[in-house]
């Protein structure tokens, strides 16, 4: 990565001129896919590995055809997603993969659930096909079989089931001014938000690599976005077509990118990239 690629005034090297400050600003993981986000202020990342604990356990809808035992890549809405349910978003959850005890903090309440006993998972199940009215021939099902993990584009390749996904803040600033509405980047469900990035130079990046101290991140694929992020993270409303103003805007529906871990080791929030090429 050489300065000049970077917009006028940008700089990462010691060239006269602007310092361009690139900050870590939040980290986090999606224990239960679909459930609520785990903010963490560090983690250990290990090479060809996405975040800890990140999307490791589902709800598997009925019909799904996963099997714990002989783990597939499979659709996201073969599970209970943002995708079709927008009133995931109106729950606060609270995941424990240790103990797999779940908290649920909703609109009438509250639940909690111990997720190792056969009879509190049918519970759960039970209580989510409830809540979001689905009308499956059976309750979901909480699954797991680590290593294998439900992240989106697990069906792409293994290397993308264990990416990392990026969001750069600026680029959501810059659609939100565009579109005169304000958005949340709580809609895009990243593991790490970063600030000071020019907006959209992810998008046109793939194949930089980002350095966080030790840590090194290729940057691999950028992050096509569906209907999940038409649903604002407050209301639990679907109040703004993303997929459809994205590509009337720019001609694609992309935000965020998804990232190799190259070089492993700590992360914490405030700390500063760079661009190694």
């Amino acid at each position: 990565m050489t300065c000049s690629q970077l917009p006028r005034g940008w700089k990462t090297c010691s060239e006269p001129g602007r310092e361009m400050t690139i900050t870590l600003q939040r980290i986090q993981r999606f224990p239960i896919k679909g459930l609520s986000a785990e903010q963490l202020t560090r983690v250990m990342l290990t090479p060809g590995l996405g975040v800890p604990g990140d999307r490791m356990f589902g709800f598997a809808r009925h019909g799904s055809g996963f099997d714990p035992s002989n783990p597939k890549p499979l659709p996201k809405d073969r599970f209970v997603v943002l995708l079709n349910q927008a009133a995931l978003a109106g729950l606060k959850t609270l995941f424990d993969p240790e103990t797999q005890r779940l908290e649920i903090d909703h609109s009438e309440g509250s639940n909690a659930f111990d997720l190792t006993d056969d009879a509190e998972r049918d519970r759960a199940g039970a209580w989510l096909s409830r809540y979001l009215c689905l009308q499956d021939a059976s309750d979901p099902n909480f699954v797991s079989a680590a290593p294998h993990r439900f992240t989106d584009v697990s069906v792409v390749s293994p290397q993308l089931m264990h990416a990392v996904s990026i969001l750069n803040l600026n680029s959501v600033s810059d659609l939100a001014a565009r579109l005169g509405r304000d958005i949340d980047p709580a809609r895009f469900r990243a593991n790490l938000e970063i600030a000071g990035l020019p907006a959209g130079w992810e998008l046109e990046n793939i194949g930089a690599t980002l350095s966080f101290g030790e840590v090194r991140l290729r940057l691999i694929k950028r992050t096509q976005r569906c209907a999940a992020t038409e649903v604002n993270p407050v209301t639990a409303k679907r109040d703004l077509k993303l997929p459809y103003l994205l590509r009337k805007e720019f001609g694609h529906m992309d935000v965020g990118v998804y990232a190799e871990v190259l070089t492993g080791g700590t992360l914490k929030t405030g700390q500063q990239l760079t661009i190694v090429d």
